[in-house]
């Protein structure tokens, strides 16, 4: 992605010039740019009325529901950035696969992947089969004017994951075993899922998204020789899939700090940092032409303002150096975080960034 792109529909809602692209373009910025992963979620009361009754993956289906609480956050905390609002499971939902988000146990799925007959049952994705999602986007460029919308997708790996193990894992016996059992099928199950994600990300990207994320939640679950040979294939196999699309492409992982590396390798514009690697140390370890984005630990918030504040001034001293740094959580917001405490970590940011 050249730092001269400008997609039309950057053109259009006046995104382009954002401090959040322009960062990640690695371009001089008015201030840091600041958003949350998982921003728009249970820690907002708006959130939590709106949702009531409601399942996760009925409540990621319906446009006005999805464009609501997109908006919501940046409504309440002024971040420069919005992150739709969704599930990583939605495209494999939308495929036909039997699965369920439980509450307090997370993605289910009925009949797992771990057979090539099963992955032969996994079809490609369609943008009719996410129509809602074309529908959402469109509302919310519409809404959101000048603040650019980040799309996301799971990544091949983590989506592997969840269908082989058929829920969520500690420790990834069944994917492990798979990987190192049966290596063509594995490599065959996640070049179907980088193609289904690749699709996905596509629409997203097709109907206004500003920039895309591809989350990759349990992939510091590896070893980085494990990474470089099983996993990191199918992700660089997204990122080259909308290389030419005009939009940054963010990278992140939990306890990745080993293959941060590999994540930018991979492909990615920006890579995401969890809090247990400094700015400057993960600069190091991803090397020139990438920005960076994190990287202060979610359980600060819960901390008095000043110990918040101090923190927050950490992530900053070592991230002074970089090409380009959006400040983020290193890792979502948690559910019981006070929102008023991530209201004045932005204008924290803001303030003591403005340039």
């Amino acid at each position: 992605m050249s730092a001269n792109d400008c997609p039309t529909g950057q053109q259009q809602t006046g995104t382009h010039d954002s401090a959040f692209l322009k960062a990640c373009r690695r371009e001089p910025v008015p201030h840091t740019p600041v958003w949350f992963m998982r921003q728009a979620g249970r820690s907002l009361p708006e959130y939590r009325k709106v949702r009531e009754g409601i399942a996760m993956l009925d409540s990621c289906m319906r446009p006005d529901l999805v464009t609501e609480i997109t908006l919501q956050p940046v409504r309440r905390h002024n971040v420069d950035a919005a992150i739709y609002f969704s599930d990583i499971v939605v495209p494999l939902k939308a495929l036909g696969i039997d699965l369920d988000i439980k509450p307090g146990v997370g993605p289910v799925v009925e009949n797992p992947i771990r057979t090539r007959a099963d992955l032969a049952q996994l079809r490609d994705l369609e943008p009719g089969d996410v129509s809602y999602v074309t529908e959402a986007i469109g509302m919310l460029v519409r809404e959101l004017g000048g603040t650019p919308l980040i799309g996301f997708a799971g990544a091949p790996f983590t989506l592997a994951s969840y269908l082989v193990e058929g829920g969520p894992s500690r420790n990834h016996e069944r994917t492990k075993a798979l990987m190192y059992g049966d290596p063509q099928l594995w490599a065959d199950l996640l070049d179907r899922l980088a193609d289904i994600t690749a699709a996905f990300l596509k629409v997203q990207i097709a109907a206004g998204a500003s920039a895309v994320q591809l989350f990759d939640s349990w992939v510091g679950a590896l070893s980085p020789a494990d990474y470089r040979r099983s996993v990191m294939p199918a992700s660089a196999k997204v990122f080259r899939a909308v290389e030419g699309l005009g939009v940054p492409r963010i990278h992140f992982g939990v306890g990745t700090g080993e293959l941060l590396g590999l994540m930018g390798e991979a492909g990615a514009d920006v890579v995401g940092v969890d809090w247990r690697v400094p700015m400057d140390e993960a600069a190091r370890r991803v090397g020139p032409g990438k920005a960076l984005q994190g990287n202060i630990d979610p359980a600060v918030l819960f901390a008095p303002r000043e110990a918040v504040e101090n923190k927050a001034r950490e992530v900053l001293d070592a991230a002074a150096g970089l090409e380009g740094h959006i400040f983020n959580l290193g890792h979502g917001v948690l559910p019981s975080t006070d929102p008023d405490a991530l209201t004045r970590l932005v204008d924290y940011v803001h303030t003591q960034t403005a340039r």
